[in-house]
């Protein structure tokens, strides 16, 4: 047996989000956190796709108020951490200060993978406020194993209780995540946790490599449910660690009956990897752009393949949705002038 505590992450209702459109409703928050609460993992990150306050015209609305999901979700989570993402310049301290009367225990403050200093703040009010605080490092392929660590280092010196890096865009294979996992493990000394994408099917295979390296808090999802092809699948990835001998300290078989009876009767598709998701991971390409691309597409009748390869090209990141609009525009443009 594997002593090394690894601790599973759940975003099924946070990532999952941009997969159901946002739809999620109150009866089933609170329906699946509970459960999922039950098996043992260790937080369960609950908000819009795009963090709180990630309701709008840019992200996609939300059917539900992410607040009031929230106060729905707490009185079932007995156990865990009920968590929130919070990307700066979509979420505020005003926001987070709101999803804390609501309940929740932990923050999770994303940037992108060069801007970890527009974090700083959030981080420092979540600590000041008694919440834990992570670190959260988004499009990691997009940078060096070095410039990792040194983003990570600002937002330790905040004061961070974890670094989390993401796959974002799906587009990592094993030795990317080793290369930086195993050196951020050995140059800070507070734990570390891995988010994958399934874009080129390496999720599974990515969240063991990190485990390998030393990660201790890996992301997943039941069903895999979440942007782009979805992420790693939270029941395989634990029956796997199960027979690698490490310790999650969860229920598989609750899990498994979490993500049949609570999670799948609310899919709207199955989460597989199709030719739009498989490009993703090959460009390189946010997840979360997986549907407004396909609007993109419809709209200006143009091949959703020449949208994500153009957004690649010009290395979108994340918050920049507005811009696949823009993106479909130029290409018909050029298609017109040739």
């Amino acid at each position: 047996m594997n002593k090394q505590k690894i601790h599973i992450v759940d975003t099924t209702l946070r990532d999952g989000s941009h997969a159901v459109s946002h739809s999620f409703t109150t009866e089933q928050a609170a329906e699946i956190a509970g459960s999922l609460d039950k098996t043992g993992v260790s937080l369960i990150e609950l908000s819009h796709g795009d963090g709180i306050a990630g309701s709008s015209i840019n992200y996609g609305f939300s059917t539900t108020p992410e607040l009031e999901l929230l106060k729905a979700a707490k009185p079932a989570v007995k156990n865990a951490k009920l968590t929130v993402l919070l990307i700066p310049g979509i979420g505020t301290i005003e926001d987070l200060k709101e999803a804390e009367e609501c309940g929740i225990a932990a923050v999770r403050v994303a940037t992108h993978v060069t801007e970890a200093d527009t974090g700083i703040q959030h981080i420092q009010y979540a600590k000041s406020a008694g919440l834990m605080a992570v670190g959260f490092l988004m499009l990691s392929h997009m940078a060096s194993p070095e410039k990792i660590v040194e983003q990570a280092k600002i937002f330790v010196d905040a004061g961070a209780d974890y670094i989390n890096i993401a796959d974002s865009a799906g587009y990592m294979v094993p030795n990317d995540v080793r290369a930086r996992i195993s050196l951020l493990k050995s140059s800070i000394d507070i734990p570390v946790g891995f988010h994958s994408h399934n874009n080129l099917g390496c999720a599974i295979a990515n969240s063991l490599a990190a485990v390998e390296e030393g990660a201790t808090y890996i992301d997943a999802t039941c069903r895999g449910l979440g942007a782009g092809a979805g992420n790693t699948q939270i029941e395989v990835l634990c029956a796997v660690l199960n027979r690698l001998g490490y310790d999650t300290g969860v229920d598989i078989y609750g899990l498994m009956d979490v993500a049949e009876k609570n999670v799948e009767p609310v899919m709207q598709r199955p989460q597989m990897i199709n030719t739009a998701s498989l490009m993703l991971g090959y460009a390189g390409v946010y997840s979360s752009f997986l549907l407004h691309t396909y609007r993109a597409a419809e709209k200006f009748g143009l091949n959703p393949r020449d949208i994500l390869v153009e957004l690649g090209r010009r290395q979108m990141v994340g918050g920049q949705e507005d811009m696949i609009v823009d993106v479909a525009y130029a290409l018909v443009q050029q298609q017109k002038n040739k």
